[in-house]
């Protein structure tokens, strides 16, 4: 099985992501419609530098979260877990990646918020319809994949 496929796969079909950022001792979570860039393997998101998060996150920062689905059955849980670093973009970068953002979510048209990019490191897919508690792991500095 290739284990970034897979992966991929699900989180591109999802929408909402959920991110946390620490700064100076504290910490605060935000969520947000976000576009996945599997050639990359990063999230691109809009969200305003006024934000608490946003302030704490400066132009780049260590991040964890997740992206999950909400099913109604134990069974068909499935769910990514990460950790990476947030960046703001800039520039030509940016863009390029709002016109694909605002391509998906075309609301976000009216939106000036900064174009951000998640870049975990790290994947953890929890995958309960391949049998309870099946987790794939993704490791971006080897791209290790581990069943």
């Amino acid at each position: 099985m290739d284990t970034l496929a897979a992966i991929s796969r699900w989180l591109g079909k999802q929408h909402v992501i959920s991110w946390c950022v620490a700064s100076d001792g504290e910490l605060w979570c935000a969520n947000a419609f976000y576009v996945y860039d599997s050639q990359n393997v990063a999230f691109y998101l809009l969200s305003d530098d006024s934000t608490r998060h946003g302030q704490m996150t400066g132009l780049r920062a260590k991040v964890a979260g997740t992206v999950n689905g909400q099913p109604k059955t134990v069974a068909r849980i499935r769910g990514v877990q990460f950790k990476g670093e947030i960046r703001r973009l800039s520039d030509h970068e940016e863009e390029t990646m709002r016109a694909r953002y605002v391509s998906r979510f075309p609301i976000a048209r009216m939106l000036r918020a900064p174009v951000w990019e998640i870049r975990p490191d790290e994947l953890k897919f929890t995958d309960n319809t391949l049998g309870f508690g099946k987790k794939l792991h993704w490791l971006r500095e080897s791209g290790a994949e581990q069943a």
